[in-house]
């Protein structure tokens, strides 16, 4: 179901609605409300269009009635809605080359000698040293390959996580969410390492900052909040003094903190004139910091995450964009920690492109208790009639909840299988 695709431009909501069974529905009809919790269902925005007879299917699934609009919403195609391919490139043409198991083994070894290399050249620049601008290039150049296989097993890498090594990772993180969006949208493969290189160097500027400021758990002081906003500019220095980096790493580290609505910093620029790429990077930044444990904030779920990024939409981020990497991330991408409705918690392996919101999953633990023996459940045996309602997913939960870490799962081994 297209319901992320829904923008503000492109409808005319009414402030009233009428209560109907789902064989009413017919397309163009705007649902407003379910007959059931929306944490219930897989959409994750509580409000989507009708854009054709597998919307309707999809919604029976969930729900007997649903509210829409008393007035009928003007409605039109998404393909032909002001400004989407304006924004936005069509949809991807790349196919994965691989299934995310086979690229497993490779990843690791891609994302250990790339969480390397960023540990030290974040080492380097906070010891006053040189970016070493061929070896960042080398690194991102390796996660664009291996996205470009599978985004699966890159992607699922970052889940694994260390508060004390954050800045690092972060920018590996922001590097790689980066490249998987942007194979998404269809961008080139030269756009891609660049958009890689952005991420991977946005917050290169923090190595200017005090540690005692930048770790500090309590509230900033205004002044100290000043200091951590500087790092968009020493960013920039930095980055400009630097041989053979591209003019579009420097803009990005400068502006990723602007915002779309003017309110941003350090130039309130307004949204015209942030480039495509800070609004890329600002998306997938802020997206990673709120999944991550962080020295004055505690992780939150994927899913929480992204319905902040969706209330903050048009404001804080570039709305079409924000739309789209809510679509591109899913609810439960690879990592993430669900609970099922019987109790069951497990880990995400790898994502369905038919059922978005039934993954293939590693049960470890019922509640808190541990599992005499884990198993690997492909919940779209769900849509398909082989395993009961009772294993659909209640809700996401953060890294760390019930005891479980996924890095320590991945100390033990684990890897993407089939289930049997």
């Amino acid at each position: 179901m297209n319901w992320q695709d829904v923008q503000t431009d492109s409808l005319d909501r009414s402030k009233s609605s009428i209560k109907i069974h789902v064989s009413e529905l017919r397309v163009g009809m705007f649902v407003s409300k379910l007959d059931r919790d929306w944490l219930e269902t897989p959409f994750l925005v509580q409000g989507f269009m009708i854009e054709g007879p597998e919307d309707v299917e999809t919604v029976a699934e969930y729900a007997d009635y649903v509210w829409i609009d008393a007035v009928p919403t003007k409605w039109c195609p998404p393909e032909q809605r002001t400004g989407l391919k304006a924004a936005i490139r069509p949809k991807p043409t790349y196919i994965n080359k691989v299934s995310a198991r086979e690229e497993h083994g490779q990843a690791i070894k891609v994302f250990r000698h790339a969480r390397q290399l960023t540990k030290t050249l974040v080492d380097d620049i906070r010891l006053g040293g040189a970016i070493n601008t061929e070896e960042a290039k080398s690194t991102v150049r390796t996660c664009v390959d291996s996205i470009l296989r599978n985004p699966d097993a890159l992607l699922w890498m970052t889940k694994i996580r260390s508060e004390d090594e954050y800045t690092a990772e972060h920018c590996l993180n922001v590097c790689i969410l980066a490249i998987a969006f942007g194979r998404y949208l269809g961008m080139e493969e030269s756009e891609l390492e660049k958009l890689g290189l952005c991420g991977l160097l946005h917050d290169v500027g923090k190595m200017r900052v005090p540690e005692n400021v930048l770790n500090k758990r309590d509230p900033l002081t205004p002044k100290e909040f000043n200091m951590i906003r500087a790092h968009t500019v020493h960013g920039r220095n930095l980055l400009l003094s630097t041989p053979g980096i591209f003019n579009v790493v420097v803009d990005v580290a400068y502006t990723h903190h602007e915002r779309i609505d003017g309110t941003g910093y350090p130039r309130k620029l307004p949204g015209d004139k942030i480039s495509q790429f800070a609004r890329i990077i600002a998306l997938v930044d802020a997206y990673d910091a709120m999944t991550a444990d962080r020295c004055y904030s505690e992780a939150i779920p994927t899913t929480s995450a992204l319905k902040n990024i969706y209330k903050d939409r048009g404001k804080h981020f570039d709305e079409k964009l924000a739309l789209e990497f809510i679509k591109s991330i899913g609810l439960y991408p690879p990592g993430t920690i669900v609970q099922l409705r019987n109790e069951l918690v497990g880990i995400v392996l790898e994502t369905s492109q038919t059922y978005r919101h039934l993954p293939k999953i590693i049960v470890v633990k019922k509640g808190d208790r541990s599992l005499k023996k884990e198993q690997v459940l492909n919940l779209a045996d769900v849509a398909r009639g082989e395993l009961k309602e009772e294993f659909l997913i209640q809700r996401a939960l953060k890294d760390g909840t019930f005891g479980i870490r996924v890095a320590e799962y991945r100390e033990k081994g684990l890897v993407f299988r089939t289930a049997s």
